[in-house]
């Protein structure tokens, strides 16, 4: 479910609990619309009674007071339809504007009434539309250029080899073949993303032994890091790190978790990569794994020695293409990487129905994963 959707269903879950009442007098609110037109009736009816009470006193011709009667509600109904109808107008161009692509506008919503609430949901749904626009606008671009240097470095490279600049030796085809794999991560790292959005990644979750499979991780990743290391030797580019130490402690040793194996990967080996990124030379990168609140859940940790994360960004991490305000400790010209990792990871955690975010530390970022597990099955 997206994020849109969620924040839809609990407006909508918001606004009707506050509707809902335990009895019939639980519905009835001090401003709201059925308080002020049953107010107009017994305001028309004490009128017109106490006109007719003291036409009866004073003698005076009843059609005098029907007039009278008639004159006053009918000031009162307006002035009434009036207060009504201004919101619905300023709320029907408000949503015109949006329909329009114009999300700035916004209605005032001062009242204590329904109209108050439709505005306030009016208002909040402009924000997410006006949030939405803006993302997509920020993919397009990103994903454009993610896309173009990879393949203006790719085009460089063969256009030189063809106008005979420079032969072609395996140093010139290891050279397009980084920015071809750099292309092949980018459009994985999208399909990921894809599947996980349309809800097609089915998950398989199974009982292992986190020790080993996590050690597996790690091994696994130092082995890729080598990999990227030799192919970009003597390019000068990449962020491939190779002088990082990868730490692991898991406690207690026989630990076992309930999860989809293939997705948990991706998360660790994400999180290891984005901590990796971000380590000081020679730095540590630990991933820490406890038992959780519930039979075979999982809280899993990853840290590192880095600068951190700054608390006004934290809530940005995980965005698509996101990749923070904290400046490489590589160097301005070091490949920060897509931002898309931590995005992966995050998806692959809700899809077990898990937490993950960032959590406080005295020295660098700490990723916190919490996985459920089976809170159904006795302890």
């Amino acid at each position: 479910m997206s994020g849109l959707e969620e924040r839809g269903r609990g407006l909508g879950e918001r606004a009707s609990g506050e509707r809902r009442g335990t009895g019939s007098w639980g519905d009835v609110r001090p401003f709201s619309i059925n308080t002020k037109l049953g107010a107009l009736v017994v305001i028309s009816v004490l009128i017109t009674t106490g006109l007719s009470m003291i036409a009866v006193h004073t003698k005076t011709e009843l059609r005098f007071i029907t007039v009278f009667s008639m004159i006053a509600t009918l000031l009162i109904t307006q002035f009434v339809a009036h207060s009504l109808t201004a919101p619905l107008d300023e709320m029907n161009a408000v949503a015109r504007s949006i329909s329009h692509g114009d999300y700035t506008r916004r209605v005032r919503d001062d009242r204590r009434d329904e109209l108050g609430d439709l505005a306030q949901t009016i208002n909040l749904m402009a924000d997410e539309l006006e949030a939405q626009d803006r993302q997509r606008k920020e993919l397009v671009a990103n994903v454009s250029h993610e896309l173009r240097t990879p393949i203006a470095g790719l085009r460089a490279v063969l256009e030189n080899v063809v106008d005979g600049v420079s032969a072609a030796d395996p140093e010139t085809m290891r050279t397009a073949l980084k920015q071809t794999e750099r292309l092949g991560r980018l459009v994985e790292t999208l399909l990921d993303l894809s599947r996980l959005d349309n809800g097609v990644v089915p998950l398989r979750r199974r009982r292992f032994e986190v020790w080993p499979y996590l050690s597996g991780v790690l091994k696994e990743a130092n082995m890729v890091a080598s990999a990227r290391a030799d192919l970009s030797s003597g390019s000068g580019g990449g962020h491939t790190r190779t002088d990082v130490h990868l730490h692991l402690d898991v406690s207690p040793p026989e630990l076992t978790a309930h999860a989809d194996p293939e997705r948990i990967h991706q998360v660790v080996a994400n999180l290891i990569d984005n901590a990796v990124k971000h380590s000081p030379p020679h730095g540590r990168v630990t991933v820490r794994a406890r038992r959780g609140d519930h039979p075979e859940s999982l809280a899993l940790e990853v840290l590192d020695e880095g600068p951190g994360i700054p608390k006004s960004e934290w809530h940005r991490v995980f965005e698509r293409f996101n990749r923070g305000g904290v400046p490489s400790p590589h160097g301005p010209g070091s490949d920060g990487g897509t931002g898309l990792g931590l995005a992966i990871a995050r998806w692959a955690v809700d899809l077990h129905g898990g937490r993950i975010g960032v959590a406080e530390s005295q020295r660098g970022c700490r990723i916190q994963v919490i996985l459920p597990g089976l809170p159904s099955l006795p302890s």
